[in-house]
């Protein structure tokens, strides 16, 4: 089996899970990674016993022994190194959201679609096997035309501290929602209202709600909440509720489908998106980067998610931050 050649640009927390993930693909080679901090570099390199090393991502992309990239960045620096890594052939997995604003949507879609490499955004969602079987039951018609959908992606305080100083939680975690929301119901969001509570002191406020009406004339509503107290059981509050003419879908992904009570109290932890699973990381990060790198492998471009599709949910997104931040309904 040949093994496909891949890079790591971007070595934050989720960085280093992209690394565990790939470093157990049996069709994949943890070739090389790259970061500006030089200490952290080296401390990941050790880790996965990576060789190729960079600060400079254009020094790693002119390695013409590498095939593919996963682009690990902050949001609002994602656009130069997916640029670039695509200018230079490479096939590039980019985590979502696919950039902060829309012009650096649009070139990034237009470069994929120039592009001799593969191009695939990381909406992981999409590969939890609930949220897919509930695709499947939609579009075989078991619940009709959709007219509502409620979703919520909560937060202990913890973790938010550690992510509202760079991105707030509409986009940064109502983007999966959003994408969800118009995976299912194939319409657009014609409209978005937005309304945030700032609790703390960070840039961006701790949580929001979101009213999307989509040209359907179905109405989604998100709750992105990253303040839950820090005792909270589960680290990921997540449901969706999807309601038809003729039947509804309810997802619940959390607590209380695996628990464990110990001195310290109750508590739920992972089993869906990036569990250890004999000591290998596994869940639905593993089946989005396996699924990759076997579009890769095998020469077939990635269809569960096109470039298109995660540019209109950044496009809701960002709609959504302009209302709450104008308290004005925005138009799209």
């Amino acid at each position: 089996m040949k093994k496909i050649k891949y890079g790591v640009i971007g070595l934050g927390w989720f960085g280093e899970k992209h690394c565990e993930v790939l470093a157990g693909l049996p069709n994949a080679e943890l070739h090389s990674l790259c970061t500006r901090n030089p200490a952290r570099l080296a401390e990941v390199g050790k880790t996965f016993g990576v060789q190729r090393l960079f600060t400079d991502y254009g020094q790693m992309l002119s390695d013409p022994e590498l095939d593919a990239v996963s682009v690990v960045t902050m949001w609002d620096q994602h656009a130069a190194p997916t640029l670039a890594a695509l200018q230079a052939g490479k096939h590039v997995f980019l985590e979502k959201p696919m950039a902060s604003n829309m012009a650096d949507c649009d070139a990034i879609v237009a470069a994929a679609r120039a592009a001799r490499g593969y191009f695939m955004v990381g909406h992981i969602c999409r590969f939890n096997p609930r949220y897919a079987a509930a695709k499947q039951e939609i579009a075989a018609g078991k619940i009709g035309k959709i007219v509502s959908l409620y979703a919520r992606r909560n937060l202990p305080a913890f973790v938010g501290a550690q992510v509202l100083g760079k991105i707030g939680p509409i986009i940064g975690d109502g983007v999966h929602d959003t994408d969800l929301m118009l995976w299912y119901t194939g319409a657009k969001v014609v409209s978005a209202y937005a309304q945030t509570v700032r609790i703390r002191d960070f840039k961006h406020p701790d949580l929001g709600w979101t009213m999307y009406r989509f040209d359907s004339g179905a109405v989604g509503v998100l709750e992105d909440n990253w303040c839950l107290p820090d005792t909270t059981a589960f680290q990921i509050d997540e449901r969706m509720e999807i309601n038809g003419t003729e039947g509804s879908i309810a997802i619940h992904d959390t607590h209380p489908n695996f628990s464990i009570c110990d001195k310290t109290g109750w508590h739920s932890p992972d089993t869906t998106y990036w569990p250890l699973l004999h000591g290998v990381r596994a869940g639905a990060l593993r089946e989005e980067l396996a699924y990759f790198a076997g579009c890769v492998a095998n020469g077939r471009r990635p269809d569960v998610i096109t470039p298109e599709e995660s540019r209109e949910a950044v496009r809701a997104c960002l709609a959504a931050e302009e209302s709450a931040a104008t308290g004005q309904i925005v138009k799209l």
